[in-house]
C-alpha cells in the first residue's frame, strides 16, 4: 500500500472512532506498529490527529474541513482515472445522484462531457465543480454539511432524497468487504447512501484499492445491492492489497460488474 493511500485510510479510521489504538490500526492496515506510529506522527504534524497513549484521536481541525482538504491531493492521478471511468458509465440525459468524497469530485469534473444531465450533489465541492456548466441541471441536496467532509447529511437530506428518483447513483464508499458488504465510517454518511440506493434505478460504486477488504463502522448494504464497481489496478495485486483479489471475486460472484482501471 502506498504511503499516501495508507495515510488516507489511517486518517479515516481515526476520524471514524472516538479513539483508535496503534495495535488496531496495525491489524486493519496490515503494517507494523512502528509504521503506524510514523504515520500518526505525520498526521499529527498536519494537525489532523492527536497522539494519545497507545493510539490517536481526531482533532477539531476536521470541523473546518481539514479532513477533506488534506486528503484531496493524495493519489490525485488515481482518483482522476477513476473519475473518468465512472463518468463514462453515465448515460447522457440521465438523472444522476452524485455522492460526496474526494474521488467523486473527479467524477463531477468529467460529467460535463456527458451532458445533458440532471445532477443532484451531496457535497459542496461537487456543487462548485458543476455550477454553471453547460448542459448540467444542478440540484444541491439540502442538509447539514458534515464537519470535516462537507458532505450533506441529516434529516433534511434524507427527506429530499426520498422525494426524488434517479437513474443512476454514483456512490463513494469507505469500505467494501467480501462478507460484510459496503460500509462507511460515519453513521450520517451511511444513512444518506442507503437512501440513495433506495431511490436509484442503478448504482455505480467507486473506491480506490485501499478500501477493499475494509469493514468500516456503519454497514450500508450487501455486496449485491450495487450494479457496478470501479476501482484501480492495485486492487488486483495481492502483494500490496492482500484482500483485493478476494474482494473483487466476491463482488463478481454477487453479480456486481467490476471495472478495474
Amino acid at each position: 500500500m502506498g504511503v499516501a493511500n495508507r495515510l488516507d485510510l489511517t486518517l479515516r479510521l481515526v476520524q471514524g472512532s472516538d479513539r483508535v489504538s496503534v495495535s488496531e490500526l496495525s491489524h486493519r492496515l496490515g503494517v507494523s506498529e512502528m509504521t503506524v506510529r510514523r504515520d500518526l506522527d505525520a498526521l499529527e504534524r498536519q494537525g489532523l490527529v492527536r497522539r494519545v497513549h497507545g493510539g490517536a484521536v481526531a482533532t477539531k481541525a476536521r470541523e473546518e474541513g481539514a479532513g477533506f482538504t488534506a486528503r484531496e491531493p493524495w493519489q490525485a492521478a488515481t482518483k482522476e482515472r477513476l473519475g473518468a471511468a465512472v463518468a463514462a458509465l453515465v448515460e447522457p440525459g440521465s438523472r444522476v445522484l452524485l455522492d460526496a468524497g474526494t474521488t467523486t469530485v473527479h467524477v463531477a469534473e468529467r460529467l460535463a462531457a456527458r451532458a445533458p444531465l440532471t445532477v443532484a450533489v451531496l457535497s459542496l465541492q461537487a456543487a462548485m465543480c458543476l455550477a454553471d456548466r453547460p448542459g448540467i441541471d444542478l440540484l444541491i441536496v439540502g442538509g447539514r454539511s458534515r464537519p470535516g467532509e462537507r458532505s450533506l447529511v441529516g434529516p433534511l437530506a434524507l427527506r429530499t432524497l426520498e422525494s426524488l428518483a434517479f437513474d443512476c447513483f454514483v456512490m463513494s464508499i469507505g469500505g467494501v468487504h467480501a462478507e460484510h458488504g459496503w460500509s462507511e465510517f460515519s453513521l450520517d454518511d451511511a444513512a444518506v447512501k442507503r437512501a440513495g440506493l433506495a431511490q436509484s434505478a442503478r448504482t455505480i460504486a467507486v473506491a480506490d484499492a485501499t478500501k477493499l477488504g475494509v469493514r468500516a463502522f456503519s454497514r450500508v448494504a450487501a455486496l449485491g445491492a450495487v450494479d457496478g464497481f470501479v476501482t484501480d489496478t492495485d486492487a488486483e495485486d495481492p502483494r500490496t492489497h492482500p484482500n483485493g483479489p478476494r474482494t473483487l471475486q466476491a463482488l463478481r460472484e454477487s453479480g456486481v460488474r467490476t471495472h478495474v482501471v
